[in-house]
């Protein structure tokens, strides 16, 4: 395929990879539809034209889309023609979303191939029954009501302007929208369970199609190209459970990424009717006492908030490169993981942070949903779990937040259930990872306490953890909502220094007073992290944040990536050792 002109070009899906797929990125046709008329209007029609063109996968608020619309956007509708190779008949074509906001409905040839609600995770329909030979037509119509308190929003402004900590918004696609061709029987999903101790990797893996009691799955591990492991066992129905033994123990670790390469096959008398080639890190993760230990190693996490926010791509990457970048930035500084805040990041983000041994804890764009009723469970779980069981096999990815800072919405409190069911059903989803349940506040039940803190003074800010340092009482904010309960603790969010040197008044954002100089936020920064950092009862912290967004200018590096301060300066106050490890 010659991907040269394509937008994102590369394999969307990295841990499930199929030869026969095509990139559906590039120029489609585009119109908005602020009545949401257009259904009625039957524009899904195979006639319809629209008046305008835009680049998929970016959204319509961004330059990179060619469109560069910021106002609200009731419905978008997209259209574009293609063509389904020949070698590809007798088999299944699935259309891939990777994101798309918010309530989607897509059309082949004229025919609804489905619909999906979420604006952050992945879906896919099987359109085998709705294409033709030679050219066919696929419509998209999304709508998107970002003020409406019925759906995730995460940092998008539900104001016109961006103010404070809330950005562009982004309506409609905003990944990648790909073919795939996959036989009549075919792997759906995998899930592992890496077992170091036993020095083998656990699979299941769920397929669709035939599921006759002579197919096999077989399994293939293999490290820098030599063969470690094979294993095969007989499907019983829908799902295989397949353990490969390893002969050789890599470890997956910070800065030290070993990767196994994996290969899936499905067999039927030992002919091969589907395949895929995957990866998976050998690592552990525990909660031991107040620590955080990955490979029975105390590793205090120093993270920085990340929120996936560019210039001209808005909630889009411009390139993978720019994916991979952000992490090299951060690690450039002294960070060995990040806070995926208020976004469910693409799974290509993941993969750079599997390749290059970089920690991240996956959350949803929670904010502007109402949860004070349990309307508000119905809107977040489904679209959670899909993004749990997708993001499910990254050894990156150490740990699950699903809500950040449930503050009461018109004086309404938080339905303390919603929280405690999505809890719950996220450890019974995946046991391998610890769950926070809402970052910062208010707590219900957890497995991690953490606070936010933005106290700008070292002075003040040692004092309220100084107890704690002592093996006192630990500091907990809003004691009137929620109570610590003996859980490892981290300040999750601190700092935020607001500082652009470039800036010559006072507009922009950030917390607490603007230091006057270079020197001044050193110092700043030096103290608030020596804090965190030689304290024996934390293990971690989150540091506001990689790089500014907009109009909020407490970044280390600015929104165009460039550094705002020497990075080893930064590097060198992360780097100490801290007291837990």
């Amino acid at each position: 395929m010659n991907t040269t002109s394509i937008p994102r070009p590369e394999y969307p899906r990295p841990q499930m990879v199929r030869p026969d797929w095509i990139n559906l990125n590039g120029k489609w046709q585009f119109d908005m539809d602020h009545g949401k008329s257009g259904k009625q209007r039957n524009w899904f029609e195979t006639g319809h034209d629209f008046s305008n063109s835009i680049v998929v996968p970016f959204c319509p608020e961004s330059e990179l889309s060619g469109i560069g619309y910021t106002d609200f956007m009731a419905a978008v509708w997209y259209k574009r023609q293609f063509i389904v190779p020949d070698d590809w008949q007798g088999n299944r074509i699935l259309i891939h979303f990777g994101a798309v906001d918010y309530e989607t409905e897509v059309w082949i040839n004229g025919q609804s191939a489905g619909k999906h609600k979420g604006g952050y995770s992945s879906f896919s329909f099987d359109i085998t029954k709705f294409i033709s030979s030679g050219e066919n037509i696929v419509t998209v119509c999304a709508e998107d009501d970002v003020r409406s308190g019925m759906q995730p929003r995460g940092k998008q402004s539900g104001l016109y302007y961006s103010h404070g900590c809330d950005y562009t918004r982004t309506t409609g696609i905003w990944q990648t929208v790909w073919l795939e061709c996959v036989p009549e029987t075919y792997i759906s999903n995998v899930k592992y369970y890496p077992d170091p101790d036993n020095q083998s990797i656990h699979i299941e893996a769920e397929l669709k199609g035939d599921y006759e009691d002579q197919l096999i799955l077989a399994a293939s591990a293999s490290f820098e190209g030599k063969a470690v492991g094979q294993n095969q066992v007989k499907v019983s129905g829908q799902k295989a459970r397949v353990t490969v033994e390893l002969s050789e123990n890599h470890l997956w670790e910070l800065g030290n990424p070993r990767l196994y390469d994996l290969e899936l096959r499905i067999l039927k008398d030992g002919k091969k009717l589907d395949a895929i080639e995957s990866y998976f890190g050998l690592r552990s993760i525990k909660l031991d006492g107040m620590a955080f230990k990955i490979n029975d190693q105390s590793v205090f996490q120093r993270l920085v908030l990340d929120q996936g926010f560019y210039p001209d791509g808005i909630y889009t990457a411009p390139t993978d490169d720019a994916l991979r970048k952000d992490i090299e930035l951060s690690m450039e500084m002294g960070f060995n993981g990040a806070r995926l805040h208020e976004k469910v990041f693409e799974p290509r983000f993941l993969y750079w942070a599997d390749k290059l041994g970089y920690l991240v804890w996956g959350e949803h764009a929670n904010w502007g949903l109402d949860i004070t009723t349990p309307t508000g469970l119905e809107r977040f779980l489904p679209e959670w779990l899909e993004v749990v069981e997708r993001d499910f096999n990254h050894p990156a990815l150490i740990g699950w937040c699903p809500f950040n800072e449930t503050w009461d919405l018109d004086g309404k409190k938080q339905n303390n259930e919603v929280l405690r069911i999505v809890y719950s059903v996220t450890k019974q989803v995946d046991p391998t990872r610890p769950v926070i349940d809402t970052s910062g506040n208010f707590h219900v039940e957890t497995d991690i306490y953490d606070v936010h803190d933005y106290d700008q003074n070292p002075e003040t800010f040692a004092a309220r953890y100084e107890s704690m340092k002592q093996g006192g009482e630990v500091f907990t904010t809003f004691a009137d909502r929620q109570q610590y309960g003996g859980q490892p603790y981290f300040v999750s969010e601190f700092g935020g220094i607001w500082w652009n040197p470039n800036q010559k008044d006072e507009k922009g954002w950030g917390y607490g007073d603007r230091p006057k100089s270079e020197e001044e936020f050193l110092s700043r920064y030096e103290g608030l992290v020596s804090v965190l950092l030689d304290n024996p009862y934390m293990f971690g912290f989150c540091y506001t944040q990689l790089y500014d967004i907009e109009q909020e200018v407490n970044g280390l590096y600015t929104y165009d990536r460039k550094p705002k301060f020497d990075p080893e300066i930064i590097r060198s106050i992360n780097s100490r050792k801290a007291a837990i490890e």
